[in-house]
């Protein structure tokens, strides 16, 4: 997201970048007051794929429709999660990708409101309603049309599994630990992700002993796989020091039930208390 916004500036455009509160939502007020007449577009994240924040995006679609500009979500982490309805979102765009409801990797889908102007992705030929130019790739369509009826008939029945394994989870978390912090934990969020920052504890590491154990958890997004920056979204939250550097990710799926969510709970406090006190001797040594 980042890069493609440098690439926006580049290419001539003013962007605007908003803030958000410690939870990482968006302010429709201040959302209001960075729009002007001339404002092309305006793009929000549905849900985050780092803490899952969920974003007012109907209430912030209407805003901007208010002074002519269209209106793009992400909603890549919601499909699947929560029902989603782009007549009742109100947008102008939204994007999927099939993987995050165990689709085919490497197919995505764009929807486009009726009369929304769009320039071709690649130019040639008229597949895809002209937009997007070369063979099309019919396997991963089929696929990616199949894993998303199944997303969304088991839907409901899903968002409260996976809910009940989230609140379990993290009252486990906050019940061996009552300093740890649930970020984005006062919004409104996806079932499907726990982001925790333990104080005293170096991510990374716990990220590692964490795999030693057979547990899979990750830093922040996929996206950003493989960095070794801090995360700019707890950066965006304003959260201090020992958030951004003890924050582990946590996610939920069809594969995840109550009994791998209570080993984890059993497991979690003596890593945890390892890795800190391996930081807190490096410390000293220093």
């Amino acid at each position: 997201m980042l890069h493609a916004v440098e690439r926006l500036r580049e290419d001539g455009f003013e962007v605007t970048i908003l803030p958000v509160d410690e939870n990482g939502r968006v302010d429709p007020g201040a959302f209001a007051d960075a729009l002007r007449d001339e404002t092309a577009l305006a793009s929000i994240m549905l849900a985050n794929n780092e803490i899952g924040t969920i974003q007012p995006v109907a209430e912030l679609a209407a805003l901007a429709h208010a002074r002519g500009a269209l209106f793009h979500t992400d909603a890549v982490q919601a499909a699947g999660r929560f029902a989603l309805d782009v007549r009742t979102l109100g947008i102008d765009l939204l994007t999927l990708a099939s993987h995050k409801f165990y689709g085919p990797k490497g197919v995505g889908m764009l929807y486009v409101r009726d009369g929304t102007p769009l320039a071709p992705l690649v130019l040639g030929g008229g597949q895809e309603a002209g937009l997007r130019a070369g063979t099309e790739n019919i396997a991963g369509i089929v696929g990616f049309a199949t894993a998303l009826e199944l997303a969304v008939a088991e839907l409901e029945a899903e968002e409260q599994r996976l809910r009940a394994l989230q609140q379990r989870f993290e009252a486990g978390i906050l019940a061996s630990n009552s300093q740890a912090r649930i970020n984005g934990a006062g919004a409104a969020r996806l079932p499907s992700i726990s982001s925790v920052a333990f104080p005293g504890a170096d991510a990374q590491t716990l990220l590692v002993r964490l795999d030693l154990e057979g547990v899979a958890v990750s830093l922040g997004s996929a996206c950003a796989a493989g960095s070794s920056e801090p995360s700019h979204v707890l950066a965006a939250l304003g959260a201090p020091e020992w958030v951004r550097r003890g924050t582990v990710r946590f996610s939920f799926g069809r594969l995840t039930g109550r009994q791998e969510v209570d080993e984890l709970n059993t497991m979690l406090p003596n890593t945890v208390a390892s890795v800190c006190d391996a930081v807190s001797n490096q410390g000293a040594e220093l």
